[in-house]
């Protein structure tokens, strides 16, 4: 099994490249039955929000042999979320983002400091 940190920095690492924005990650183990964590970010525009998601599901493929088991909300772009089962990546516009406020529904959740492999 892949270790967590190191997902969970390939993940950083392909948001850094992609200039995603206001990265959160939280530990949610102890309040989800269905996931362990959730990676938030945003991204200036439609297109960058589509590149975010390409680097990463090109970056987990390649270096941990993942793929998502379902993406959603790629066409428009305002939300996109990536399913890892273990991990869902979030992807947000920033009006989406303050829209829904996941960061403040999922309180319960433990913060997890963003950290790539090259921090």
């Amino acid at each position: 099994m892949n270790n967590a940190k190191e997902i969970l920095a390939s993940i950083c690492e392909a948001i850094e490249r992609k200039k995603g924005e206001k990265v959160s990650i939280l530990d949610v183990r102890k309040v989800s039955s269905f996931t362990d964590f959730f990676i938030i970010c945003q991204g200036g525009n439609r297109r960058q929000n589509q590149a975010i998601c390409d680097e990463i599901v090109e970056g987990l493929k390649s270096k941990e042999q993942m793929s998502p088991l379902h993406v959603e909300g790629y066409e428009h772009a305002e939300w996109i979320l990536l399913d890892y089962v273990d991990m869902i990546v979030h992807v947000f516009s920033e009006d989406a983002r303050q829209f829904y406020k996941l960061e403040k529904l999922w309180s319960d959740g433990v913060q997890v400091k963003p950290r790539a492999r090259s921090a």
